[in-house]
């Protein structure tokens, strides 16, 4: 088994991976995995934009006031302070670095989004502010001698030895290697490809959080899982955003009959939460027996609206829907997780020599219900905080002759791999979407304890091994919807509707061969 050595090993090249790297260069060397190119990540997918108190009409503290809000009670106020305090330098810095966000004149361009009280969000390029970032990160890290990109390259688990981290089992080329270091960083991103209708990449299957929880990590409040309203629906097309910025920007939610119906829901109608418009399309869908409901935008500047949404204007274009001038079919789509691995305030987990940033972890910046577009700053400032925080984590490697390393051999190919994702993947979304009871979680667990007998092994392809990881974060997710009996921001219990009035955390961890589930008083910072 090939073994190789760096100072501090990256996984993932999201936002939050790339300002990790950056940031990690002026410590040591650096290597950045990631099982695909370095430039595919849900980061370069995000359209809504970077939310940041950067413009004459908003505070630092309004940002604060409206993220608690939006999280219903369940965001750790300290961790959000953070947030908005060290977002508007972080911006900063990607603007010196090249970044090109929307101006109006030489000023910043600023626009309004659901649950926001100001103009706040900036964008690129209209509607593809991720890939900006994306592109000036990467730019930044080529710049950046001592840290090396490695793509193509697959994390099977990390190397754990009486509790710490070691680094990790990679799978390249049909062969497995380990990558010492003295801190591993997981920037893995989310995991919206465990359901049957998500707007993330297929990259998105829960890699970090499936290895962490193998390694023993704890997960907070794994159940939060953010659904967005607006994904197009056609049959040739595939799932892709519409931006929560159409809403902010005056488009109007129509059911199959024409008929506005958010009011209807919520007093704030198209700019209501996220979790409360999703629930309201699924109910209009029922109602007039339906698949999908409409985004009307049609009432506005046509030019205007193409200069605005170029990205989602060309693309729905393809599907012969000139959004110009005809309302768009759009359904919900699994989109954002909130919970994730447990971590500190720099981005330490349980385990010595293991960080994580980004939608991977759970700082409780987000608590149960995030807010629009805070999730490109949170993996920006957070990232950032990783590399500087790494070196407290560190692990000592010079004299490593007491590890052991695995020399597993590859399990035998799994038979129907297709067969078998899509049939995890249509379970999570009937069964653990947007609306859920004890029956519908029950159902959905008991299927993953039937499809389980896939894992504790390794494959020798990306695909195997990416479903067992699918499966066993389903498996986190679904137990902790099932024990919060109650109904509170993203998650959703029609057996509970009540709101949750005696916060408490959620608190996942493996214990021998089993999942150990701890309800705790909810800190507040």
């Amino acid at each position: 088994m090939k073994i190789e050595s760096t100072d501090y090993l990256v996984v993932g090249s999201g936002v939050a991976g790339l300002r990790a790297a950056i940031e990690l260069a002026g410590y040591g060397n650096v290597l950045v995995i990631t099982k695909d190119i370095t430039e595919e990540s849900s980061s370069e997918y995000a359209q809504g934009g970077v939310a940041v108190a950067l413009s004459d009409e908003d505070t630092i503290g309004i940002h604060f006031e409206d993220t608690i809000k939006a999280g219903d009670g369940y965001c750790d106020p300290k961790a959000v302070k953070i947030l908005v305090e060290e977002g508007p330098e972080r911006i900063n810095e990607l603007i010196s670095w090249g970044a090109e966000f929307d101006r109006s004149g030489s000023k910043l361009a600023f626009t309004l989004e659901a649950a926001h009280s100001r103009k706040r969000i900036l964008h690129a390029q209209g509607d593809s502010t991720g890939r900006e970032l994306v592109r000036v990160l990467v730019s930044k890290v080529k710049t950046l001698s001592n840290v090396k990109r490695y793509p193509f390259a697959y994390i099977l688990d990390l190397v754990i030895y009486e509790g710490c981290c070691y680094g990790a089992y990679i799978l390249k080329d049909n062969e497995v290697s380990v990558i010492l270091s003295k801190t591993v960083i997981l920037s893995t991103g989310g995991v919206g490809s465990i359901f049957s209708r998500t707007t993330n990449p297929s990259v998105a299957t829960g890699d970090g959080m499936a290895i962490a929880f193998r390694a023993g990590a704890i997960f907070e409040n794994m159940e939060f899982i953010q659904f967005h309203p607006t994904t197009l629906y056609a049959p040739s097309a595939p799932q892709f955003l519409l931006s929560e910025a159409l809403r902010g920007e005056g488009a109007k939610l129509i059911n199959i009959n024409k008929q506005e119906f958010m009011k209807n829901y919520h007093p704030d109608g198209e700019l209501a939460p996220r979790d409360i418009v999703s629930r309201a399309i699924i109910s209009e869908m029922a109602l007039t027996d339906s698949r999908h409901v409409y985004l009307d935008i049609t009432h506005l500047n046509s030019e205007f609206v193409k200069r605005r949404f170029p990205r989602i204007y060309s693309t729905c274009l393809k599907y012969d829907i000139d959004i110009t001038n005809e309302s768009i079919p759009v359904s919900p789509s699994a989109h954002y997780i909130m919970g994730g691995i447990k971590t500190d305030y720099g981005c330490a987990t349980n385990i010595k020599g293991l960080m994580a940033a980004g939608e991977v972890a759970c700082t409780g910046v987000h608590g149960a219900n995030r807010l629009a577009s805070n999730s490109l700053l949170e993996g920006i400032v957070f990232g950032a905080r990783a590399a500087m925080f790494a070196a407290k984590n560190s692990i000592d490697i010079s004299d490593l002759d007491k590890l052991v390393f695995k020399k597993i051999p590859f399990a035998e190919s799994l038979k129907d791999i297709d067969a078998l994702t899509q049939r995890l993947k249509r379970i999570m979304w009937e069964r653990v979407g947007i609306i859920r009871s004890e029956e519908s979680l029950t159902d959905a667990l008991d299927t993953l304890k039937e499809m389980s007998k896939i894992q504790g092994v390794w494959y020798a392809t990306r695909l195997e091994n990416e479903v067992v990881n699918m499966l066993q974060t389903a498996t986190l997710i679904t137990l902790s919807a099932l024990n919060r009996k109650s109904s509170i921001g993203s998650h959703y219990r029609s057996d509970f509707p009540q709101r949750e009035v005696d916060y408490y955390d959620i608190e996942l961890f493996k214990d021998k061969d089993n999942i150990k589930i701890v309800k705790r008083e909810k800190s507040n910072g």
